[in-house]
């Protein structure tokens, strides 16, 4: 049956569906256009005309008619589906509506509650997960929703009542639809495809992988050795690319050490990226590594080893999401490939204006402007890992591991945390006593096994999850600051659940608001651990800061979108040739934006983001989402910072730019913090 039914969706992907000269989409189907029509005068002869449902009948049946197969039903039992099941009542449909919604919620917090529970070996600190581990940490329980919702038919019904509007209509419309409209229509996006549950659970398994790869990807960084044979150092374990990139960051105030230090992790990234790593020094403390002469010696430093490099794994991996996401394809008349899912359908912004808002904002003179200050302030010609520079925070005058001292003893457990560190956050944020109970009760808090990230809850009786590295001794500042970030979209999370009018509406326009939130809360760590800062020129700094970030996560962004564009073009490459690909994609981008100013041709550093291997195509909202958290702080500046997160985040799922409009008054734009930063410029100097 599936096997019959793949080939009637792929062989009918080139036809489509079309009323009154408009094409509603590809249909997959059997239900020719004249069929359509007379499906069409045959509801308006038993429902009337009605100005009012005449538009969504003509929809509703179109787009009903796209996604019917042969094993649906004839044509005739099509036509008589829709005249059973069309609601033109409004009091009715508002019903239906509900009924949606409620059922959603049971249906997608259940599958999400059981996703989380089956992963938590995988993903929460505690014994090494087991081969069975692994397998149910990679089974998608949603895997079948889809299959099943078109076999009952639920689908249909949704689709044929609740059309679709494509991301212009939502633009140039929905600034005067009503809220129970909007969610409407995002009801409306919730059938656009018929992805078969195979292909479904492919990925899940495929994105499983990739994520455990990645999270057990660590680097000794007590086992490292300059050629001098000396440990610069201590016993500790880096997750790539996070860990090493925030070690990195610290060693800005150490002179010469730290410089060396920064030059050495530099040098790890580059065999990461180009596979030179030798395998038996990942996540492996029973071996001394050179990484400039990629020596590797056992524990005690004598016997010289000869060991393998990584085979290419990193691409593998790469290469195997892509082909597992291109499965997708041919049940996607809407969105027909990964990337057009994750810019038109996810992000609701096209390729086209993430990739000129980046090259707009990478390409600016001001950027050298600023790599001046850096370089005035580091008292040295800037290398490539200064895209990390880390100056303009007030941290950096300060000394990590008198911080993780401080952490450790705040936070020894994870209880710890969610008990005194997150009720004492949303205190300094000017959150009620109420609301701030209601938020911690609804989050639980994990030792992580990777980097940390935050899982929202889909049902609004059960808890959002913050997860971030704590060590034996309790949360170093590493993983306090992670866990600051991820508490911010938990909040997020909580508020855009709970608070938002319509379960169909809950959350944010993408991903990158939530990431917004996520940066208010992280530039705010050293405030919640009580140090002040009432340097005039504070806030100039952190414009800076947020300047150089965009900078810098930018270019990686650009990196991912050509190596998947290129993928497309090129969708039989190996994992050696996609190798080959990212790092020229990645030096080609370097040398367009980079390596003016940052003293060296041809870096491939831009491709060490672990981001591209275990969660494909998520980089730009980084960058857009650090744009964004940009404007939210220009309008918390002089604000309670809770006030306005409960004015601004109920507004749900709307589009980008509305949500925004609705927020701080603007659209998103980089505008406003390159005009920040140029002012900044002058206030630094």
């Amino acid at each position: 049956m599936k096997k019959t039914v793949t080939i009637l969706l792929t062989a009918a992907l080139v036809q489509f569906a079309a009323v009154n000269g408009k094409i509603y989409g590809a249909t997959m189907g059997n239900i020719d256009e004249k069929q359509v029509k007379g499906t069409i005068e045959a509801c308006k002869a038993k429902f009337g005309t009605d100005k009012d449902f005449k538009d969504r009948l003509e929809r509703g049946v179109t787009q009903t008619a796209a996604l019917w197969t042969a094993n649906d039903g004839t044509p005739a039992e099509f036509q008589k589906f829709c005249l059973d099941n069309f609601v033109a009542d409004d009091s009715e449909l508002e019903r239906m509506a509900t009924q949606i919604e409620q059922n959603l919620e049971s249906i997608f917090g259940c599958f999400n509650k059981m996703s989380v529970d089956l992963s938590l070996p995988i993903h929460t600190d505690g014994p090494e997960p087991t081969k069975l581990d692994e397998m149910f940490g990679a089974y998608s329980p949603s895997a079948h929703f889809q299959d099943d919702m078109f076999e009952q038919k639920i689908a249909f019904v949704i689709v044929l009542n609740f059309p679709f509007y494509t991301l212009e209509e939502k633009i140039t419309a929905g600034a005067a639809w009503s809220r129970q409209q909007w969610a409407y229509a995002r009801i409306g996006d919730l059938f656009t495809a018929r992805v078969p549950a195979d292909c479904q659970q492919a990925l899940a398994a495929q994105l499983s992988a990739a994520d455990n790869y990645i999270a057990n990807y660590n680097i000794q960084m007590g086992h490292l050795l300059n050629d001098k044979g000396a440990h610069l150092f201590p016993d500790i374990s880096l997750i790539t690319h996070w860990g090493l990139r925030d070690e990195l960051k610290t060693h800005y105030n150490e002179g010469d050490e730290g410089l060396e230090k920064q030059r050495m992790i530099y040098q790890v990234m580059r065999r990461i990226i180009d596979q030179s790593i030798p395998a038996c020094v990942i996540n492996n403390p029973d071996y001394e590594w050179n990484p400039y002469k990629n020596t590797v010696t056992d524990k005690n430093g004598k016997t010289e080893m000869h060991p393998a490099p990584e085979p290419d794994t990193r691409y593998d991996y790469f290469l195997k999401n892509f082909k597992a996401m291109k499965q997708a394809d041919n049940y996607n008349p809407r969105y027909p490939t990964a990337i057009s899912r994750a810019f038109d359908e996810s992000m609701e912004v096209s390729f086209e204006e993430i990739e000129k808002l980046f090259d707009t904002f990478c390409s600016s003179e001001l950027i050298g402007e600023v790599a001046k200050i850096i370089e005035q302030r580091v008292g040295r010609k800037l290398e490539p890992f200064d895209i990390w520079y880390d100056g303009f925070k007030s941290r950096s005058t300060m000394n990590e591991d008198d911080l993780s001292v401080q952490t450790r003893r705040l936070y020894p457990t994870r209880k710890a945390f969610a008990t005194k560190g997150m009720p004492a956050i949303l205190k300094q944020l000017g959150f009620s006593k109420e609301k701030s109970d209601f938020i911690c009760s609804h989050v639980t808090v994990d030792a992580s096994r990777g980097a940390g990230h935050a899982w929202e809850s889909a049902m609004r009786m059960d808890n959002a999850r913050l997860r971030t590295r704590i060590g034996k001794n309790g949360m170093d500042y590493k993983g306090y600051n992670i866990a600051v970030h991820e508490f911010g979209h938990n909040v997020e999370q909580t508020i855009t659940l709970h608070d938002v009018d319509h379960y169909i509406m809950k959350g944010v326009p993408n991903t990158a608001f939530t990431e917004a939130l996520a940066f208010v809360f992280q530039a705010r760590d050293l405030e919640f651990l009580g140090y002040s800062n009432n340097d005039k020129t504070k806030e100039a700094m952190q414009t800076l800061d947020i300047f150089w970030g965009c900078y810098e996560i930018m270019g990686v962004a650009l990196v991912d979108m050509y190596c998947w564009q290129w993928l497309y073009e090129h969708p039989d490459a190996t994992a050696v040739q996609l190798k080959e690909q990212v790092i020229k994609t990645a030096q080609k981008v370097w040398n367009k934006y980079y390596a003016k100013y940052l003293g060296e041709k041809d870096s491939p550093i831009l491709a060490i983001y672990s981001h591209m291997i275990d969660v494909p195509l998520y980089l730009p909202n980084y960058p857009y989402g650090h744009i964004i958290h940009f404007q939210l702080e220009q309008q918390l500046r002089g604000k309670t910072v809770a006030t306005e997160i409960e004015r601004i985040f109920p507004a749900g799922r709307l589009t980008p730019q509305l949500w925004m409009r609705n927020a701080v008054g603007s659209e998103v734009s980089p505008q406003p913090l390159i005009d920040a930063a140029a002012a900044a410029v002058k206030v630094v100097r």
